[in-house]
C-alpha cells in the first residue's frame, strides 16, 4: 500500500509542475500587460515592467516564480491591491471558500446518500419517486436561484438568516449559501446512490451475505454501500473541488469575499501574479482530491489497487 500511495503523490507533484509550466508559458500569450493604463506613458510602463521583472527572459521569469513559489511566495499583485502579497491576498479569501464548499459538501454528501439509499431500498415506492423528483430539481435548477429564492424567503421575509456575509455573524452567515449549493451535490449524490445501491442490493454477493443471516443496517452500511461507494466517490471528486474554491454567483449574492470573484477581477486586469496563484491552487486542490480519491479506491476495493500496481510494474 505504501509504494502505491507513494507512485500516486510522485506523479501528482509531476503534473502540477507540468500545469504551473503550462499556465505561465499562457500567461505570456496574454495580449497586453498588467500596466495597460490610458495615464502611464510607454515609458512609465517600461519602467513598471522593468521593476517586476517582466523584460526579463521567459525561461528567467518561469524559474524564479517556481523557485519563490516553493516559499510560499506567488509575488505581489499589479493591479487589484498594487504591491499588496498575494499569498496575503488568498490568505484573506481562501479559508472562506473553502469552509463554505466544505459545509455544502457535508451537508449535501450526508443528505444525498440517506436519500438515495432510502429510494434504493423503497424501490418504485412513493418515497422513491419523491427522492427522484428532488435530485431532478436539484441537478436542473442552477444554485444561484436556489441562492435567490432562500434569500428572499428566509433572509428577507422571515428573518431567519443574514441575508449578507458577516464576519460577526460566524457559521451563520455561510447558512443560505451552503444550502443552495449543496443542492446539486446532494442531488447527484442521490442519484448515483440509488442507482449504485439497486445494483447492488440484487447483486448474489449481498445474496449470500443475507443467508449468513447478516441483515439490517450491517448489511446495508457494512456491505451493500461500500459495494457502492466506488462510484459515488468518482463522481463526488469534481464536485469537491468546484464547491471548495467558491462559486462565483453565490458568493455575489451573499456579499461572500472567496477567491472567485477575485479570479474574475484578475482576469479582467492581467494581473498575472494572481491569476496564476488562484490557477496553482485550483489545480493544487484538484489533483489532491483526486490524489485522495485513487488512494481510497485501493482501501475500498484492493483489486482496483493490485491490477494498478501490476500495469504500472
Amino acid at each position: 500500500m505504501k509504494k502505491y500511495v507513494l507512485k500516486r503523490v510522485l506523479m501528482s507533484v509531476v503534473t502540477l509542475m507540468v500545469i504551473v509550466l503550462v499556465l505561465f508559458t499562457l500567461m505570456q500569450l496574454l495580449p497586453g500587460s498588467p500596466f495597460n493604463d490610458e495615464r502611464l506613458s510607454i515609458e512609465q510602463q517600461q519602467v513598471l515592467m522593468t521593476k517586476y521583472g517582466l523584460n526579463d527572459p521567459i525561461p528567467v521569469q518561469f524559474f524564479r516564480y517556481v523557485k519563490n513559489m516553493l516559499t510560499g511566495d506567488f509575488g505581489k499583485s499589479y493591479t487589484i491591491s498594487k504591491d499588496t502579497d498575494v499569498s496575503l491576498l488568498l490568505q484573506n479569501r481562501l479559508p472562506i471558500s473553502l469552509l463554505l464548499g466544505g459545509i455544502s459538501i457535508a451537508l449535501g454528501s450526508v443528505v444525498g446518500l440517506f436519500l438515495g439509499i432510502a429510494a434504493a431500498l423503497k424501490h418504485n415506492s412513493l418515497l422513491d419517486s419523491a427522492a427522484t423528483f428532488l435530485s431532478v430539481v436539484g441537478v436542473s435548477i442552477p444554485s444561484y436561484v436556489f441562492a435567490l429564492g432562500l434569500s428572499y424567503y428566509f433572509g428577507f421575509q422571515l428573518g431567519w438568516f443574514p441575508m449578507l456575509y458577516s464576519v460577526s455573524d460566524g457559521l451563520l452567515a455561510f447558512a443560505l449559501p451552503a444550502v443552495a449549493l449543496s443542492m446539486t451535490v446532494m442531488a447527484t449524490v442521490a442519484r448515483f446512490t440509488r442507482t449504485e445501491m439497486i445494483e447492488v442490493l440484487s447483486s448474489d454477493y449481498i445474496q449470500l451475505v443475507e443467508s449468513k443471516g447478516v441483515s439490517g443496517g450491517h448489511l446495508i452500511f457494512k456491505h451493500a454501500l461500500r459495494n457502492a461507494s466506488i462510484s459515488i466517490i468518482t463522481i463526488l471528486g469534481p464536485l469537491v473541488v468546484s464547491l471548495m474554491t467558491g462559486s462565483l454567483v453565490v458568493e455575489k449574492i451573499f456579499s461572500i469575499p472567496g477567491i472567485g470573484q477575485l479570479m474574475v477581477q484578475a482576469i479582467q486586469s492581467n494581473d498575472y501574479n494572481v491569476i496564476l496563484a488562484l490557477a496553482f491552487v485550483y489545480s493544487a486542490l484538484y489533483i489532491f482530491v483526486m490524489l485522495g480519491v485513487d488512494i481510497m479506491y485501493g482501501v475500498l476495493d484492493p483489486r482496483i489497487r493490485l491490477a494498478k500496481e501490476d500495469s504500472n510494474g
